[in-house]
């Protein structure tokens, strides 16, 4: 019997059987990016994540509603209360007005994660668009005397909050008494009763582009804000699992938990997940360091770190393989190994594709490969089960794609496992490596038409052994990354696993 899924749930702090409050409806917001600068690998490798969850939970038939915003307002450089807002900076510096800011960062957003091959969300709403909505929970918040409003803007009331019994810290594991000590000494917290407290409603400055009307002043809402309300209103006050990177787990996710149980007398969410941080040869990724790429120019290689470009399914593949709430080191050596790991699958999808059940009078069943099979499948679910273990899942299809293998180079007759073992094989395989990973194959340009001209020059200059034409155009291929192999009927080709 196969194990249930499970979760790590950050907010309980343990792995957790996943049970739906609604199910086989699925409601699942992920904290998407502030569009103020191309999109960082932190992102990608979260929202990677993220569309492993979407995926093997629609796999696992589960009707999902993935929502995933856009932070397009409210966002500030300093990522606290005081500061200006990024994408307005950004408009400034350029003299452009914002929302062109928004438009190219955003297409470009959505260009990486289609390079990437991630679904799209059900839905992707912008904070922009939702500035109603926020006021409305600010109001709330207000006549519940959760919040307070000093100089034109709204702060939300730790100190209430606590008072009605409610936790400040329950996510992160903080202190309000620790953060008290930790914040004192900022500047711009005059207008606080608390310096723990947090902004709803900010009063713009004279200087401050973006601002709507509201009934405290002409301003703009807190970063936190957006997030409780946009789940809020598509996935409802409660929902199943929300999402981010773990650098979002304090301050922001947990100011959400607070407006939102503040706002509805419960938490939003009832799993919380985070992914963790990216790391360079043992180093964390900044700028700073100088040691941060683009998405682009991994798949390019036009960057000084870099000695090659790595295909997009090649990163995906090496994100895959560590759990998604372990750090992820990159490096060459590490991008080659899963560049030579991503390309064995590539083979083995195009080798199960291409195999066929074929009946066979005679033949004895090999009870033994029939097992082996059948336990791997079910492992590929049960490391899936295991918190979307994505890194095992890829260890059980390499063994599985081992048998996968022996029918193809004939060492192991289809009949021998059985139509139904068979299909199972090669259903699994497939499924998980293309539905469940989203891992597809990247076939050179004009691939087929070239390679058969290419084969068929090949096996004339075999057949006329013409040896030196034959290693002329092995050599060339493999620049290409491209192996041929020699079969006892016909002549084929594969990814070189060794390029």
């Amino acid at each position: 019997m196969l194990n249930p899924l499970k979760i790590y749930n950050t907010l309980t702090k343990k792995k957790e059987v996943f049970e739906p409050l609604r199910a086989p409806y699925v409601g699942m917001y992920v904290c998407g990016p502030t569009v103020y600068s191309d999109v960082h690998l932190g992102n990608v490798r979260t929202f990677v994540s993220f569309d492993i969850v979407n995926r093997y939970l629609r796999h696992l038939g589960y009707k999902v509603r993935y929502v995933r915003n856009i932070t397009d307002v409210g966002h500030l450089v300093s990522d606290a209360d005081t500061g200006e807002d990024k994408i307005a900076k950004k408009a400034k510096m350029e003299n452009i007005e914002p929302m062109q800011v928004v438009q190219r960062y955003a297409n470009d957003f959505h260009g990486v994660m289609k390079m990437f091959n991630a679904l799209e969300p059900d839905i992707e709403p912008q904070a922009t668009g939702h500035i109603i909505e926020q006021i409305e929970m600010i109001q709330g918040l207000l006549d519940k005397g959760l919040a307070y409003e000093s100089e034109g803007s709204v702060y939300f009331d730790i100190e209430k909050y606590q008072a009605i019994g409610e936790e400040y810290g329950i996510l992160s594991g903080r202190k309000v008494e620790e953060l008290l000590n930790s914040t004192r000494a900022l500047d711009g917290q005059e207008e606080k009763k608390n310096p723990v407290d947090f902004a709803l409603w900010k009063k713009a400055s004279p200087e401050h582009i973006m601002r709507w009307k509201s009934p405290w002043s002409d301003g703009f809402p807190g970063w936190h804000l957006e997030c409780s309300v946009m789940s809020s209103k598509y996935l409802g006050e409660s929902f199943d699992i929300h999402g981010g990177g773990m650098d979002l787990k304090f301050p922001h996710h947990e100011c959400e938990i607070a407006q939102s149980v503040g706002a509805t007398g419960h938490s939003p969410a009832k799993y919380w997940m985070h992914t963790n941080m990216l790391t360079v040869n043992g180093q964390k990724m900044s700028k700073s360091l100088n040691n941060s790429f683009l998405p682009r120019e991994l798949v390019t290689g036009d960057h000084p770190m870099l000695e090659q470009a790595y295909s997009p399914m090649t990163v995906r593949f090496f994100m895959l393989q560590s759990h998604y709430s372990s750090t992820l080191d990159f490096s060459n050596d590490a991008l080659k190994a899963a560049q030579k790991g991503y390309r064995k699958l590539a083979n083995g999808l195009r080798s199960a594709k291409e195999l066929e059940f074929v009946s066979e009078e005679g033949v004895a069943v090999n009870e033994k490969a029939k097992q082996q099979i059948s336990g791997l499948c079910d492992n590929c679910y049960r490391k899936m089960n295991d918190d979307f273990n994505t890194a095992q899942t890829i260890a059980m299809l390499f063994n599985l794609l081992k048998k996968i293998n022996q029918v193809h180079m004939g060492n192991l007759k289809p009949a021998e496992i059985g139509e139904e073992t068979f299909n199972r094989m090669i259903d699994t395989f497939v499924t998980f490596t293309e539905d469940v990973l989203g891992l597809k194959e990247e076939k050179p340009t004009q691939a087929e038409e070239v390679l058969d001209i290419v084969l068929g020059i090949y096996q004339e200059a075999k057949d006329k052994k013409d040896y030196a034409k034959v290693d002329e155009i092995r050599a060339s291929l493999r620049k290409k990354g491209i192996a041929i192999k020699d079969m006892k009927d016909k002549v084929d080709w594969a990814y070189d696993e060794n390029a």
